[in-house]
């Protein structure tokens, strides 16, 4: 059984919800379910992905966070426009950006990776999230852009984590081309791990985050934590942090596990975080 719902046919629970929640067997799927909006990133949508990221970071059932959108046209158009519009506040348009942004950067801290399932089009926030996850999958025919200079405006905040998931200079010319590239082009630059056909995407993020959630979820949310941490960091230093991390590893209950598994030529039980 696929673990992520067909977008085709979410989730009936809370179906009226401007995001869905699934959780089976380690693997939690969240689904911006906006439609008639191209699943664009409301100020109600960007307070129910914080929560739900909080509440995630918390549970130790999930393993792996899969993060999609119903429909197969858009995954997530950005943020809603005729919201912005309507604030001419300079301190509420902050207050706004301050909250998507913590979305982002809920997205790097959450102790479980997130995998990005793409459908369509993602654009300005929605590319933005799609660069945030830790891992992305596209089908074929997805299209990627930010398309803020448009229309006067450049992509501020998506540009933070497409400029840390991709060389700068493809990042630039995202940004400064406003023009739609095909999933080929975002696999090519790093956007995306993988690009299989639109039949196939279920198949494949099932088979990645179902092979993720079989591990050590301590070992993986080390391992992000300390992934993240490290890329800020020079190389002495880098390594002189990750070295203070080898006997914490070495000594939880996981890796003593694990490496007895191993040494016995049997299946590891893991503990966990």
């Amino acid at each position: 059984m696929p673990i992520q719902p067909s977008e085709t046919t979410p989730p009936p629970a809370d179906a009226d919800s401007v995001l869905l929640r699934r959780d089976e067997e380690g693997v939690t799927t969240l689904t911006l379910n906006r439609p008639q909006a191209g699943n664009a990133l409301s100020h109600a949508l960007v307070d129910a992905l914080k929560r739900e990221l909080d509440a995630i970071a918390a549970d130790r059932s999930v393993k792996v966070v899969v993060l999609t959108g119903v429909g197969e046209r858009v995954f997530c158009a950005g943020h809603d426009l005729r919201e912005f519009l309507a604030e001419s506040d300079a301190q509420a348009l902050r207050a706004s950006a301050d909250a998507a942004s913590a979305v982002v950067e809920a997205i790097v801290r959450l102790p479980q990776p997130v995998i990005a399932k793409v459908r369509g089009v993602a654009t300005a926030a929605g590319l933005e999230l799609v660069a945030a996850a830790d891992l992305a999958v596209a089908e074929s025919g997805a299209r990627f852009a930010t398309p803020g200079v448009n229309i006067g405006l450049w992509c501020l905040t998506p540009q933070v984590p497409l400029s840390r998931a991709v060389h700068p200079k493809h990042a630039f010319e995202l940004l400064a081309t406003g023009t739609l590239f095909d999933a080929e082009h975002a696999f090519r630059i790093g956007l995306l791990n993988r690009v299989v056909p639109a039949d196939e995407l279920d198949a494949a993020v099932d088979e990645l985050a179902r092979t993720i959630a079989s591990k050590s979820s301590y070992a993986v949310a080390l391992g992000k934590e300390s992934f993240y941490r490290q890329r800020g960091l020079t190389l002495g230093d880098a390594l002189a942090y990750t070295g203070t991390l080898i006997p914490v590893n070495l000594q939880h209950a996981d890796a003593q596990e694990g490496i007895a598994a191993f040494l016995e030529k049997r299946p590891a039980v893991w503990r966990g975080r």
